[in-house]
């Protein structure tokens, strides 16, 4: 059961070179600086938000021996401004903002381009984020960073691009990340990626490595031909339970695991091996370069450069309750922090005690402005919400599939172990109760009445959820060896998830869209591609994994199964295209 592989990788056979550490780097760059054999040259180096730049400056920059030294953040507006300027995007609320649209160049002021007079003779190393905004580099270095690392930064008291703010609040450092910061440095990324001549992994402090932009574009090339999957990260949480912990071999000295993030490509990361140098890179860069690939051109017309599905698990074994919570309709969620779609999503039920639960959808005849009364007596204190009166509770069996189109209130409860099967627009859950708790970081939870109020459906009551949000199966083939289901989700959602036991090969089509997996039942399988376009692919239980649309068709089959054990894997893939 521990063959889970935390570290999933993908070999890239031709390449022109790797290199570790900071002197191996400086001598590459220094042999291709003589090279170009110019008086004159300048090297960039675009760093992502959440860089180090205090360590790119004393351990490469000064090592290069340049002529002129720029730092790129010094020619950006000042924090202050550059708040006011994305004020509207930050909101006052703690948790949620509104999408920035900004291009990183509208923070610069139009005279910070550099003129010729101000390179130096000889070699000008331009560094930090906006380099390629105020520069016209010779020679281009992109540093970049995943969006797990720059969390964990941001917790050991990393401020955000261009302010002081190593001691606020992390979900406020955070959200300034995500509305705001991530979005102009990868509109950035995505107009230099062409030309980038090397790229820099700084995810390990004092341990940089580095590959060639041919070699990296290559090697995302290589990626998005066969199946794959992205790096798996975990977290505690109030409610967190045991179950991964000694499923997936975790850390068995942290407090618990309440959170899995395997199968979201906007916060993953991927590895790519060059020979014995491992580079990590944002995930996203795979879906910004290659989406008609990867996507899917029907899914790609419709979502644009984003991926929409999303899967993560949720662990309460021996833990608590999720937050009671709901999400936004489609139209709250375009109007009031402009994204695209909502988060529907689905609980899967991967594993359960005797007790396990699910809360989904309002009691019959629940009045909205009675809830609403009793949630905002529970948060201002000293009044438990009376749950029992107002919100269903169903029992939870393995392989159960709960759905959950946005404006149903829901939370998984204790002793269940999820797989969240959602729309990507993932961060705007609005919590409505949770349970008279704090955060791991002892301050309380927050919690979005007025949000939920605009977004509760008490339509969506027992009557409707047991008729239509519960184990809605449906066989679409069944023989001796195999059965395909439809398990969701609700006809209100653009995700459609299949179920497929197999004892033996299952062959399976990526339905003109990309496809999301999950190994729910058996030991280990394989996945090949009928014309052997790619190496055999295996996976394990409990692994997520993704099969690019391109693929078209691929098989999948039980990996040492004398017994014809029935195996069962879970598909996600974006329908009604």
């Amino acid at each position: 059961m521990r063959n889970y592989d935390l570290y999933p990788e993908t070999k890239i056979k031709k390449y022109s070179g790797s290199w570790r550490g900071y002197q191996a780097i400086i001598d590459i760059l220094l042999k291709k600086i003589k090279a170009m054999d110019k008086e004159k040259i300048t090297l960039a180096i675009e760093c992502y938000p959440g860089i180090d730049n205090e360590e790119i400056l004393h351990g490469l920059v000064e090592k290069l021996n340049p002529d002129k030294v720029i730092f790129a953040d010094d020619a950006a507006f000042n924090g202050d401004r550059i708040t006011d300027m994305v004020k509207r995007n930050l909101t006052d609320d703690r948790v949620f903002g509104v999408m920035s649209h900004f291009l990183m160049e509208e923070f610069f002021p139009e005279d910070a381009v550099l003129k010729e007079e101000d390179y130096a003779e000889g070699l000008t190393v331009v560094y930090g984020t906006g380099a390629t905004i105020i520069s016209d580099p010779d020679l281009l270095i992109y540093a970049d960073l995943a969006r797990w690392e720059i969390q964990q930064r941001y917790r050991k008291g990393m401020s955000n691009w261009k302010i002081n703010n190593p001691d606020e609040d992390i979900l406020k450092k955070y959200k300034r990340g995500y509305f705001f910061e991530w979005r102009i440095a990868d509109r950035q990324k995505y107009r230099i990626f062409s030309g980038i001549d090397f790229l820099l992994d700084t995810n390990v402090k004092d341990d940089p490595k580095m590959i060639t932009g041919e070699d990296y574009r290559y090697g995302l090339e290589q990626v998005v031909k066969k199946p794959f999957r992205v790096v798996p990260y975990f977290d505690s949480s109030v409610w967190g339970g045991q179950w991964m912990k000694e499923k997936f071999g975790l850390n068995p000295d942290v407090i618990n695991y309440g959170w899995a993030f395997d199968g979201v490509p906007e916060e993953n990361s991927l590895y790519l091996r060059y020979g014995d140098v491992r580079v990590e890179v944002p995930s996203m860069n795979l879906v910004n370069q290659y989406p008609d690939e990867l996507l899917g051109p029907k899914v790609r017309s419709r979502f644009g450069r984003v991926f929409p599905i999303r899967f993560d698990y949720l662990d309460t074994m021996d833990g608590g309750n999720l937050s009671l919570q709901v999400h936004p309709l489609t139209e709250y969620i375009q109007d009031r922090f402009g994204m695209h779609y909502t988060q529907d999503e689905s609980y899967y039920i991967l594993d359960v005690k005797e007790d396990a639960s699910v809360y989904l959808g309002v009691k019959n005849g629940t009045k909205l402005d009675e809830l609403m009364e009793d949630l905002e007596k529970a948060q201002q204190g000293d009044y438990r919400f009376p749950d029992e009166k107002y919100i269903n509770v169903f029992g939870a069996k393995k392989h159960d599939h709960f759905l959950i189109p946005a404006g149903t209130v829901h939370c998984g409860g204790t002793n269940t172990v999820m797989l969240e099967i959602s729309a990507s627009a993932y961060i705007f859950t609005f919590k409505l109760w949770d349970w008279e708790r704090t955060g791991l970081d002892g301050r309380p939870r927050p919690v979005h009445l007025q949000h939920g109020r605009e977004s509760i459906q008490t339509k969506y009551d027992t009557d409707w959820v047991e008729k239509n949000l519960i184990n809605r199966f449906e066989t679409l083939h069944e023989d001796d060896d195999k059965k395909i289901e439809r398990t969701g989700l609700h006809e209100l959602e653009f995700v459609e998830t299949r179920r497929y036991w197999f004892e033996d090969k299952i062959i399976i089509e990526t339905m003109e869209s990309v496809n999301m997996l999950n190994l729910v039942e058996g030991e280990e399988a394989v996945v090949e591609c009928p014309d052997g376009s790619f190496e055999p692919f295996t996976v394990h239980y409990g692994e997520t994994f993704i099969v690019p649309e391109q693929i078209k068709k691929y098989s999948i089959q039980p990996i040492n199964n004398p017994e014809g054990k029935k195996h069962a894997v879970i598909q996600a893939f974006i329908k009604n295209l």
